[in-house]
């Protein structure tokens, strides 16, 4: 049975950079070797140290962004780049280009929209022990509030289909982007998986641009954020039980007085109480109806994604074709 040729997914590697000079054309090069057809492109953050000449000088394709911080750089990827597969690390070096070709088989075979390079020793070093804590406390709160689709939500290694990148709003600025992109999966329950990788160290003369406690307070906002905008009925519900507790806890006192001598000699303690109750019952509301709205949203996001092409049917067609069903959804 014959059909159109089947040709090559088109490859693109993105590597958003901000003074990696250090390891950036190592890491270009390596990534040609592991993926000779595959187009890599730099996304310089504003560096000061020839991160953009050193990768220009490897052979990548270098764009700058000029808004500082990884969410707006991802953005500007997302937006620009047009591939069929898109693969994204850090510039550090401390993921392997070698490993990128597994991550694309594992997108085509398991038939997924996004494989996270989940980092294997990721706690191994000592250095790392305030990261660490951090990254088992977020993974600990993501599946506590999003469910338990993935088990490493801050790696910064993992390959798209191009249906999960023109569909994935992209609205953090910083290293909570991660975050946001697992967030987007789970709510829309796109398919996704993750493959263990090892995850090396930085040579010296690389420094890490995580701050454990800055980046930290921002990923916490992010899921705050998230869990507003996506689960809004769980996120006002729990405002409402701490006023609703509140409420309690200064009607109680008046309440028992009131019984054992017919008074009600706390008069703004009770009327605080019955105000707490009011606020109570005013986010419990405002959760219920913005949780029909979210649904609205999420079925929008849904159909969206769904008139996209996935990955299968544009390897099933000839280049024009494919061409074609691009312009479509330029358009």
């Amino acid at each position: 049975m014959s059909g159109p040729a089947t040709s090559a997914p088109d490859v693109a590697v993105l590597l958003p950079c901000y003074n990696e000079a250090a390891t950036i054309g190592q890491v270009v090069r390596d990534f040609r070797t592991a993926l000779p057809e595959a187009r890599i492109f730099v996304y310089d953050n504003n560096s000061t140290d020839g991160t953009a000449l050193t990768a220009m000088l490897a052979g990548a394709t270098v764009v700058r962004e000029r808004r500082q911080g990884k969410g707006h750089v991802v953005r500007r990827m997302f937006c620009d780049i047009d591939a069929d597969i898109y693969i994204m690390a850090d510039g550090d070096g401390t993921y392997s280009p070698a490993d990128a070709e597994e991550l694309i088989r594992t997108l085509i075979t398991e038939r997924v929209d996004m494989v996270v390079g989940t980092r294997r020793g990721v706690h191994d070093d000592a250095g790392r022990n305030g990261h660490a804590f951090g990254n088992r406390l977020f993974n600990g709160l993501y599946r506590l509030l999003f469910g338990n689709d993935f088990t490493d939500i801050l790696s910064g290694y993992r390959a798209f289909s191009r249906r999960y990148v023109k569909s994935f709003p992209a609205i953090s600025g910083g290293f909570e982007i991660e975050t946001e992109m697992s967030v987007h999966a789970s709510r829309l329950r796109l398919p996704v998986t993750e493959l263990e990788l090892d995850y090396g160290r930085r040579p010296i003369g690389s420094q890490s641009k995580l701050s454990t406690f800055r980046d930290g307070f921002k990923i916490l906002r992010m899921f705050a954020l998230l869990m507003k905008e996506t689960r809004p009925f769980a996120f006002f519900a729990c405002i409402a039980g701490a006023f609703l507790t509140a409420c309690i806890l200064f009607a109680v006192p008046v309440v028992a007085e009131y019984f054992q001598t017919g008074l009600v000699p706390r008069m703004p303690t009770w009327v605080l109480s019955l105000c707490l109750f009011g606020l109570s019952f005013i986010s419990f509301a405002g959760g219920v109806i913005l949780d029909s709205v979210a649904q609205g949203r999420n079925e929008l996001l849904r159909l969206h994604y769904l008139t996209l092409p996935s990955l299968l049917s544009e390897q099933r067609a000839d280049p024009a074709t494919k061409e074609k069903a691009r312009k479509r959804a330029a358009a």
